[in-house]
């Protein structure tokens, strides 16, 4: 693992990458090279001439990365014809060095009667340093390319992150105005010393709220301890007309769930279930495992809603809606979110989606 993160980082450097491609593929001439001296019986000493001429390639050809990289961002016809250029004039060298060398050790010092001879082959040397020219721009663009990709993926991440954090974050404020028009009321009939408990146990929740990273899933154990922070308060309003019930599963306490998932829904069991009753009545929080699922389930046994194709009628808040939000950007279609009525009265919503574990 340790050589693979060090062969990316390698690579992932453009000198790095530049240097190890440009000497892998001369490397590669020489061998093809090699190979065709063998199917046409050339004396053993060729292989001498065949390393030189491919280090005189080698050599010749870094200039171009030079004068490509001041043409970069100039107009199309001016990069083609800086291409064209640049590449015979190093063709023309690089074969009258070929040529050198091939006389002088293949053919023992040998010297052409004309000048022109010098140049012998230079069109297929042209095309040699024209498919170079070709491969450093086509390798540059795929990196362009690459980079725009990853900024593209890195923005989008990123607004992906933001849009989370908003829903997450709205519900901070929804939640505290109902809260603390609650306080407000408990002051104005002189409930002072219910009032100041239920402050406190504000100030834990919103601490606990205000510290969850709102990005990351948390342990559903842990979101059951913000529940219950919740549940205290709504407790000093409503004594012993608020009842909850619990059936969690050990292995589920530690699954991943999104932070404050399950309090919009246990508000609203209470705002439009408990609070309607004259004796109050009971929440239903269950959690347990199916395969490679998570199942949440709350209810209560309220006076109902209207349903319509697993969504409330009246669904026009900030918590049902959020959280479908939420659900959706984190799983995408990998989740279920349905809301029904409980037999024999109240509402049930059901929460399916994958089963992670930290």
């Amino acid at each position: 693992m340790i050589c693979k993160k060090k062969c990316h980082a390698f690579f992932d450097d453009r000198e790095n990458l530049f240097w190890f491609l440009q000497t892998a593929g001369w490397v590669g001439y020489c061998l093809v090279h090699y190979l065709g001296s063998l199917l046409h019986e050339m004396r053993d000493i060729f292989w001498v001439v065949i390393v030189l001429s491919a280090g005189a390639g080698w050599f010749l050809t870094l200039p171009l990365r030079y004068v490509f990289r001041r043409v970069w961002n100039a107009n199309p016809w001016r990069i083609v014809l800086t291409i064209l250029a640049s590449s015979y004039f190093v063709g023309l060298i690089w074969a009258v060095v070929k040529n050198f060398w091939y006389w002088e050790i293949y053919k023992y010092g040998y010297r052409p009667d004309v000048w022109i001879h010098y140049f012998s082959n230079a069109t297929w040397s042209f095309y040699n340093v024209l498919c170079w020219s070709g491969l450093y721009f086509g390798i540059k663009y795929y990196q362009l390319l690459q980079h725009e990709r990853q900024k593209a993926l890195q923005a989008n991440t990123m607004a992906h992150q933001a849009q989370l954090k908003m829903l997450r974050y709205q519900l901070n404020p929804h939640f505290l105005f109902n809260t603390l028009n609650a306080i407000s009321t408990l002051v104005l009939i002189e409930e002072n010393k219910t009032a100041n408990n239920m402050v406190t146990r504000l100030s834990d929740f919103l601490r606990y709220s205000l510290d969850s990273d709102p990005i990351k899933k948390v342990e559903l154990s842990q979101e059951i301890k913000a529940l219950k922070l919740y549940l205290d308060i709504e407790k000093v309003r409503f004594e012993d007309r608020l009842k909850v019930q619990w059936d969690i599963e050990d292995e589920c306490c530690a699954a991943l769930v999104p932070s404050l998932l399950l309090q919009p829904l246990i508000e609203n069991s209470i705002k439009y279930a408990i609070s309607k009753m004259v004796n109050g009545g009971t929440i239903d929080i269950k959690a347990r495992r199916f395969g490679a699922d998570l199942l949440l389930e709350i209810s209560d046994n309220g006076p109902g809603a209207d349903v319509k194709d697993g969504k409330l009628v009246r669904e026009g808040g900030v918590g049902i809606p959020n959280i479908r939000d939420r659900l959706q950007s984190l799983y995408d279609q990998n989740h279920a979110f349905e809301i029904a009525n409980n037999l024999p009265t109240g509402i049930k919503v059901n929460i399916r989606i994958p089963f992670e574990v930290a």
